[in-house]
């Protein structure tokens, strides 16, 4: 019956436009992060630029929830959907986040490695669209090396995490500046962790064939 079910009614595909539309939008965000981490100037302007993106990817969440509510088929698990639809987003909050504290906390400059530290953010997320492109040729293949990269990329941002917590330790003397730049650098590798899970959900997806 599932089977004559899925050849009587079409798989709504707009899924696919929706998950491309949002794995752009996040690395337009790592992108716009890393050029204010590289050029630390204007920074409302450039943080309310992050702010509007993650606005962007808020609503296509939104219509991705609703459109997993109105299908009847869907192209792979809804499970799966819902699981992907929200660690992407995840990551977009987090990025958001940072830009955030920059602000909040009134930051005079940008410690060295932290650039360091969103361009590998930015590498995941550029990962995460070339994944997210071939979903739905169903290129497996692609999409389980894009997320072996994206699980090697979060190994190496836990290690510079790791070696910028020690640095800032061992270099900075102000205990509030310490609280806020250990905040920001763990944050940063947070974001890593979710592009990470949202190359999990990929890797699932294919596994069961979806």
């Amino acid at each position: 019956m599932p089977g004559l079910l899925s050849r009587i009614l079409p798989r709504e595909l707009s899924f696919f436009d929706l998950f491309a539309e949002q794995a752009e939008n996040i690395h337009a965000a790592a992108k716009a992060l890393t050029e204010l981490l590289e050029h630390y100037t204007d920074v409302a302007a450039q943080t309310g630029k992050i702010k509007d993106l993650e606005h962007k990817g808020d609503t296509i969440t939104h219509n991705l929830m609703r459109r997993l509510d109105q299908t009847f088929i869907t192209p792979f698990g809804r499970e799966d959907i819902h699981e992907l639809a929200s660690k992407m987003d995840d990551v977009l909050d987090l990025i958001d986040a940072v830009a955030g504290r920059l602000v909040i906390y009134g930051l005079e400059h940008i410690r060295p490695g932290v650039v360091e530290l969103a361009k590998i953010v930015l590498r995941a997320a550029e990962q995460v669209v070339a994944a997210v492109r071939v979903l739905e040729k169903r290129n497996h293949v692609l999409i389980l090396d894009y997320c072996i990269e994206i699980n090697r990329l979060e190994n190496e941002g836990d290690r510079l995490c790791h070696s910028l917590i020690a640095q800032l330790f061992e270099e900075e003397k102000d205990p509030v500046q310490i609280i806020k730049w250990k905040e920001i650098i763990e944050v940063l590798e947070f974001a890593t962790d979710k592009c990470e899970d949202v190359a999990n959900v990929l890797e699932a997806v294919v596994l069961k064939g979806g």
